[in-house]
């Protein structure tokens, strides 16, 4: 891995949040991802599931972890089960993780290679009366393709039809989406990273550069400072291009007038950050780019405000329509009419800002987190509003994370990327 290792008192935390939450008796069972084949030899660069990873530290593939706090013997209430590594695999593909090592990574004592899993899970089950089974339910999850996941569940229902079932997720909803102080600077060092890729990028965007030329800019710079590169799919998008909201293309020309909306961000040890910029080709907004773009960022402000501890998510967005509508007024993108006459279910102000304004971000850029519940401090949100204009050829979207405290408003991890109008001119201009 390129990052640093992360102190495994972090993992040990999560675990212990976790079974605390477990009913008595039970285990619980958490799978690697695959690595995803292409055609002939050719897969996808692994990238570890984000559960597996978050109570336990480990990055590699074919892993499970396996959790029973109730369990007869103290050997049993935490293992992890690897790959076996070898010299074979060591020349061939590098070095995987020895016991001692993963240990080391995790903070898990007993650790058994893969070939004992079945073995042990059947000892193990004569001891459990329930199952903990991690199935995806996220909002916004979509998932076509079986996963390893998925794959050891139907083989572990088939095998025990005996054992009650339970659900990780909504523990894991929870408790994944209030972060450790140690994850928050995680996800400091990756919107730190972001800092670094935005500012080389406003001494190299001229008239005529392309998008894609952007983008390797970035990866290089996301890549040299420890990360894998982008945390989620870049958008580029530069002129009309900004008014597709996931223009992920990048390969149009940037031309003298135009703005450029940036939706990049890097990743750092699995962490995410979620940053969106919009800048002007030639260097300087236009007066009706600036009035826009100045819109967008007073919606950021005030929206930020409200980010606070007992908020609840659907009824934040409600007022930060509100303050939307306000500034569409102002722009003269709509009128006093449209707001009397408006859809309930779609305001006004939706035909320029149809998206929501706040998400979970985490270990995944769209994170766990209970959408119903009210909000608790060390959660950490995206704020990104919008105006996007078709008519006018450019859109603009403003995004940076924070983390609701205790008391007052958040904490903005972004806080050193420029935002303001000026500082940008002159940043691009110096």
């Amino acid at each position: 891995m390129k990052y640093h290792q992360i102190n495994s008192n972090l993992f040990i935390k999560n675990r212990r949040k976790f079974t605390a939450e477990m009913k008595p008796n039970s285990v619980a069972v958490f799978n690697s991802n695959d690595i995803y084949p292409i055609s002939a030899d050719s897969t996808l660069p692994f990238a570890q599931h984000r559960d597996i990873f978050y109570l336990s530290g480990v990055d590699q593939e074919e892993s499970i972890l396996l959790l029973f706090p109730d369990a007869p013997y103290e050997s049993q209430k935490e293992m992890l089960f690897l790959k076996e590594t070898s010299e074979h695999i060591a020349i061939w593909e590098g070095e995987k993780l020895t016991k001692e090592r993963a240990f080391q990574v995790s903070g898990i004592r007993t650790v058994y290679w893969l070939q004992d899993f079945h073995k042990v899970l059947n000892e193990i089950m004569t001891y459990a009366d329930t199952m903990y089974i991690n199935t995806n339910e996220h909002y916004r999850a979509a998932v076509e393709t079986e996963t390893r996941e998925a794959r050891f569940v139907k083989w572990w229902k088939e095998k025990y039809p005996a054992h009650n079932v339970a659900k990780s997720n909504p523990i894991l909803q929870r408790i994944r989406s209030v972060k450790e102080s140690e994850e928050i600077d995680l996800i400091q060092h990756a919107c730190d990273i972001t800092e670094k890729g935005f500012r080389r990028l406003l001494s190299f965007v001229k008239p005529n550069v392309t998008e894609y030329e952007i983008e390797a800019e970035l990866a290089h710079e996301f890549i040299r400072n420890r990360s894998k590169g982008f945390a989620y799919t870049p958008i580029i998008a530069s002129g009309n291009n900004a008014n597709v909201l996931h223009y992920i293309e990048n390969n149009q020309q940037c031309k003298a007038g135009d703005l450029i909306l940036l939706d990049v961000a890097a990743e750092y040890a699995n962490y995410s950050s979620d940053m969106t910029r919009t800048i002007p080709v030639s260097g300087r907004f236009s007066d009706r780019q600036k009035a826009v773009y100045n819109a967008v960022l007073r919606v950021k402000k005030e929206a930020t405000k409200m980010l606070t501890p007992g908020t609840l998510w659907k009824q934040y967005h409600v007022e930060v329509g509100k303050i939307m509508t306000s500034e569409l007024l102002g722009l003269g993108l709509i009128d006093k009419a449209d707001v009397q006459n408006e859809n309930p279910d779609w305001p006004a102000y939706k035909k320029y800002f149809m998206h929501g304004t706040s998400h979970h971000m985490g270990l995944d850029t769209h994170d766990y987190g209970l959408l119903h519940e009210p909000m608790k401090s060390n959660m950490v949100f995206t704020v990104e509003p919008g105006i996007y204009i078709p008519a006018e050829k450019f859109g603009i979207r403003l995004e940076d994370n924070v983390v609701v405290q205790e008391k007052g408003e958040p904490f903005n991890l972004m806080r050193n990327i420029p935002v303001e109008v000026d500082e940008i001119e002159t940043l691009m201009n110096s």
